[in-house]
């Protein structure tokens, strides 16, 4: 411990001592980027305490548990994973704090993966400049010393970010200090669950359901979750306020979950559910994973049960405070048609909320999904496809800078890299995206579709299936994707049911899948009249058809599917295009 105090000294380096770690410790706590509930602080400072103090291999689920969230002596892991849900959390956390505003703090807090004490360096970033020689790898068994990798890792991470950062800044003017002002989202406040049952393991159980609900939740970032000691949540009367109380019955072998969410303002119940799992069946921690999950899609999706009451209540009255959340709820609309004059609209309203807000992630997110549409549906003809694939490009790096966490930051880099023909590099984003927040219907069915279309018609078109199993909002969008699926399966007939279902009739796209169903199941007047309207609304996609198919199927064995059903639809695809190779060019 003494080498701590006073620091190692050798070769123009030193470790930090610890007054310096006390320091960072405070100015990590105090740091709005460090988003985690108080408990999650507290947690934090617990082991950074304990690890100064010599105690590092004290430092256990057991101490954490009983000394910072005041569970009893009667505390086990293994039935209780509230430490290891704390933990994780508390390193994305540092890991985000370090990435987007602590680059240059001279000390590196981290917690080793494995374990819960903490680690000690000097920041490489911050200390670049006052040494050549490579930093000590020496440190006091009370203070384990951050791994070579782990600090590589952080450092290229920050470079890569400081370098999208130069490039919105000068691009979009504007960079943002860390006071930037912050859009009102609506709030969950989640109260401690209710165990009725009182016997055995009951209330550790419930307690890792109301744990495990938090931190899925937490994940879905339109909204703000907030954990309350009282079971009934925190009392308030903002109208953007709501609370979740849940209540668990143990009986037998029988698990009983019910759960229902309150508006605060009036107490009134705007949603409520029960869900009942075998205890023989499912290991406690799978049980709670499993319940957690499925109140999480329910409540905290798009189309969820807070976007329905939020819609409703801001079509009444939108206080100016909510414009930038009244956008994003304006763009879950617009999904429901695709319909290019409510396009336009929306995305003037995304644009000024990140002119009012240029820290709020979600909104460069939503924003660059726009620019998106705009490309690959053609609604802005002053715009060329690949301008607007390059605004695209720059609002999503600038989503996923501000938050590298945020699922629809990665959903829209994903379709900007797949778009651009990097299919690998697209896959990837999506596949961590899912993995990020797999509850998050909306994702998930845009993860199946890139799949689909990448070659991977099996895996791609059940994780379709799933988000129109789970999604409660509208789904024109992904029952078009299931019909593409049907139609490379060669069910014509279940293709056709799909797309009529899907009746997306103001997009042009969803004419071309219609018009080459048609031509597969041979109804030639209904194919008549789908080139009707594309040679009047959208000409541009039957003369360069070939090029458009290509652009979002990428094996040349399933463009040339497709092509044969438009073939047979009546279309004429020019005959020195035939040998085409089936890669996607960019947009031109």
């Amino acid at each position: 411990m003494a080498d701590v105090e006073k620091g190692i000294e050798g070769e123009g380096t030193f470790d930090p001592t610890s007054d310096e770690i006390l320091e960072q410790l405070d100015r990590i706590r105090r740091s709005p980027e460090f988003g985690v509930p108080e408990r999650a602080r507290n947690f934090l400072a617990y082991v950074v305490h304990e690890a100064l103090a010599g105690r590092a291999e004290r430092i256990k689920a057991y101490s954490i548990a009983t000394t910072v969230f005041g569970r009893n002596t009667s505390f086990n892991a293994q039935f209780d994973p509230v430490v290891r849900i704390e933990a994780g959390r508390v390193r994305r956390a540092l890991e985000r704090y370090y990435l987007v505003c602590g680059i240059e703090d001279p000390v590196l807090i981290t917690i080793p993966k494995g374990g819960y004490a903490p680690s000690f360096s000097r920041h490489a970033i911050a200390n670049a400049n006052s040494t050549n020689a490579a930093p000590r790898s020496a440190q006091s068994p009370a203070v384990p010393h951050v791994s070579k990798h782990t600090t590589i890792n952080l450092i290229i991470a920050a470079l890569l970010g400081c370098l999208a950062g130069f490039a919105m800044a000068t691009l979009w003017s504007l960079r943002a200090g860390a006071d930037a002002p912050q859009p009102i989202q609506p709030t969950l406040v989640v109260g401690t669950f209710e165990d009725l049952t009182a016997v055995g393991n009951s209330a550790m159980i419930t307690r890792g359901l109301g744990d495990e609900v938090v931190r899925n939740i937490a994940k879905f970032k339109e909204i703000t979750v907030i954990a309350s000691e009282r079971p009934d949540g925190a009392a308030t009367d903002a109208p953007s306020t709501f609370a979740l109380e849940g209540r668990v019955r143990i009986e037998g072998q029988q698990l009983r979950l019910s759960v229902r969410v309150l508006r605060q303002s009036d107490g009134a119940v705007i949603w409520a559910e029960s869900y009942d799992e075998s205890l023989l069946v499912e290991k406690i921690i799978r049980l709670q994973e499993k319940a957690a999950a499925s109140v999480a899609t329910a409540i905290a999706q798009p189309y969820g049960i807070l976007f329905q009451a939020n819609a409703k209540q801001l079509t009444n009255s939108a206080p100016d405070n909510w414009d930038a959340y009244a956008c994003t709820l304006a763009y879950y609309g617009y999904r429901s048609d695709l319909n290019s004059q409510t396009h336009q609209s929306v995305q003037s309203c995304l644009e000024q909320a990140t002119r009012h807000y240029p820290n709020y992630s979600t909104a460069w997110a939503l924003l660059s999904l726009t620019y998106l549409d705009e490309m690959r549906f053609r609604y802005r003809a002053s715009r060329t496809p690949t301008v607007s694939l390059d605004l695209a490009s720059q609002a999503a790096a600038r989503a996923v800078e501000l938050d590298p966490q945020n699922v629809r930051g990665l959903q829209a880099q994903m379709l900007v890299l797949f778009f651009r023909g990097h299919l690998d590099a697209a896959l990837a984003v999506g596949a961590r995206a899912a993995a990020l927040n797999p509850n998050d219907t909306e994702l998930v069915g845009e993860y199946g579709f890139r799949l689909a279309l990448s070659g991977q018609w099996d895996q791609g078109c059940v994780l379709i299936s799933k988000t129109l199993s789970l999604n409660p909002g509208p789904v024109g969008y992904f029952e078009a994707a299931m019909a593409v699926c049907r139609y490379m399966k060669d069910d014509y007939v279940a293709a056709e049911r799909w797309v009529h279902m899907a009746d997306l009739q103001a997009n042009p796209i969803y004419h071309v899948i219609l018009l080459a169903i048609l031509g597969k199941v041979r109804k030639m007047e209904e194919a008549a009249h789908e080139r009707q309207w594309l040679e009047t609304h959208a000409p541009s996609y039957l003369t360069n058809i070939r090029h458009e198919v290509a652009l979002r199927i990428r094996r040349h064995e399933d463009q040339n599917h497709i092509l044969e059903g438009l073939r047979q639809a009546g279309v004429s695809i020019p005959a020195d295009l035939e040998a085409d190779s089936g890669r996607a060019p960019v947009p031109r």
